[in-house]
């Protein structure tokens, strides 16, 4: 079992950064590959990035490539997103999950997922 809060979210500009903390209760936390995600207003819950438990391998949805970079550190049991270059499209709650699927490989797909965390708000004004 794994427990997850988010936070350092906010109201900024664009082009403003931002850094969003994950932080992790649990023994197991080092074990998984852990995953950012978001949701707009009217809309399903998307990829953002994906870490693997060692931190050597990142994934990010093509549209946060460049911008964004997610890293963790499993001493400190935390996941973190630093949000670069925003834009007012960043706007949305951002999740952080662990994925539990160890049968599947696509750290893209939602449904690897669980342990969510109750989300931070990212506002990105134009």
């Amino acid at each position: 079992q794994v427990q997850l809060v988010e936070s350092g979210g906010g109201l900024v500009q664009a082009g403003d950064s931002l850094r969003l903390s994950c932080a992790a209760s649990g023994r197991t936390f080092s074990t998984y590959t852990m995953g950012w995600f978001r949701q707009a207003p009217g809309k399903a819950r998307e990829f953002v990035a994906a870490i693997r438990w060692s931190g050597g391998r990142t994934y990010y949805a093509d549209s946060v490539k460049g911008r964004f970079t997610i890293s963790r550190d499993n001493a400190k049991n935390t996941v973190s997103l630093q949000m670069n270059s925003l834009k007012p499209e960043d706007t949305a709650v951002y999740y952080c999950a662990a994925h539990i699927d160890s049968h599947s490989g696509n750290y893209y797909d939602i449904r690897g997922y669980g342990y969510w965390g109750q989300g931070t708000q990212v506002t990105v004004s134009s």
